[in-house]
């Protein structure tokens, strides 16, 4: 089999606004390819650049993809080790454009062997409950989005931190006081915090049941990350943190987080994902799979691939409920109430409508 083109698309998806601590997003910086083989299997793929964590954008990750592509015509898709060693081989980082590339030669795979991606990957179909994240406001408006999720049936929240300490502890006071006990709550300070702050704010914490907090500060304080797991009464989770597997086994090692957040925008898809998993699997680190503002496509695949790891135990899966004012998405995952549904439909099983595509800037290579 051999690549004989692949589409490149500036997938833009309209968005109300959405706050964390590091900035705001206003539309979903996303990319789309199809890598198209000459056995008429093609591959879908999504990217969603996210500047402020990761440093790439949309206009980045377009220009990237067109070297990509370049590089792989004529070259066989099965092989994924191969491929991926090129682009790591051809360019440092990037890990976001890298994940559309990675995405479509698995969804190839698959096809290839007429398996759902969850099967191919080794899973089956199991329960996949996210949580739905509420970004920054003032507390008393987070505490009414509290409420309006609670009354649709959602029952782990998740919610951004990262501006002010004793405002966030307030953040989280009001939020509690107004949806009670019985609903989950997890917090993200998406590096937000100094290690004072971030002390002082788990620890205030302690009497409202979070079940764990991402990310705290940023990841050059990585060095204050094993005192902060010692003297916090939550748990930490590192997501800005852990890009590849070497930074898995980092953290680890400094015994400087409980769990790990993954990402294929940070890791560069599915392939190096897996070993992360594999890594935390073995240290008895628990994941979650996470994602940045990407569309049902590239949710789709992170159903796929958590319903084939039973250490990824916790579940960021709401990016397109937030906020994306349109689905141009063409079967797929779909949500009931926030519980994730995959058919049997062989790869990734979704793919984005023409229509759609046909308004987006675009090159074929």
């Amino acid at each position: 089999m051999k690549i004989i083109s692949t589409e490149i698309y500036k997938y833009t998806i309209p968005m109300v606004p959405f706050t964390i601590a590091t900035g705001t997003m206003e539309y979903a910086q996303n990319l789309f390819i199809r890598i198209k083989t000459d056995e008429g299997i093609t591959g879908i793929g999504e990217c969603s650049a996210f500047p402020m964590i990761v440093g790439e954008t949309q206009a980045t990750c377009f220009e990237m993809a067109k070297d990509f592509a370049r590089l792989w015509k004529n070259k066989n898709p099965l092989q994924i080790e191969e491929r991926m060693n090129e682009l790591a081989l051809f360019t440092a980082g990037n890990y976001t454009a890298k994940s559309a590339f990675d995405m479509a030669l698995f969804d190839i795979a698959a096809k290839n062997a007429q398996l759902p991606l969850f099967a191919f990957l080794g899973g089956s179909k199991k329960i996949i409950e996210s949580d739905l994240t509420i970004g920054i406001a003032t507390p008393e408006a987070m505490a009414e989005t509290a409420i309006s999720f609670k009354q649709n049936g959602v029952r782990i929240i998740k919610v951004k931190l990262g501006k002010n300490a004793k405002e966030d502890v307030e953040r989280i006071q009001q939020i509690r006081k107004a949806i009670g006990d019985e609903i989950l709550i997890r917090i993200d300070a998406n590096q937000g915090w100094n290690y004072t702050d971030a002390l002082y704010v788990l620890q205030h914490l302690e009497p409202y049941g979070i079940e764990f907090c991402e990310q705290p500060m940023r990841k050059y304080n990585d060095d204050l990350l094993p005192q902060l797991c010692r003297l916090s009464p939550i748990p930490i989770m590192a997501d800005e943190s852990v890009f590849t597997h070497f930074d898995a086994e980092r953290m680890i090692k400094n015994k400087a987080t409980h769990y790990i957040n993954i990402k294929f925008a940070k890791s560069g898809g599915i392939a190096e994902a897996r070993t992360i998993n594999m890594v935390a699997e073995q240290n008895n680190i628990a994941c979650m799979m996470g994602g940045m503002l990407e569309s049902r496509l590239a949710l789709t695949a992170k159903v796929h691939f958590a319903m084939a790891n039973d250490n990824i135990r916790f579940y960021d899966l709401d990016t397109c409920l937030l906020g994306h004012l349109t689905d141009p998405v063409i079967g797929g995952v779909t949500y009931n109430k926030m519980n994730l549904e995959l058919t049997d439909a062989i790869g990734i099983g979704a793919d984005v409508d023409d229509d759609y595509l046909k308004k987006l800037e675009s090159i074929t290579i």
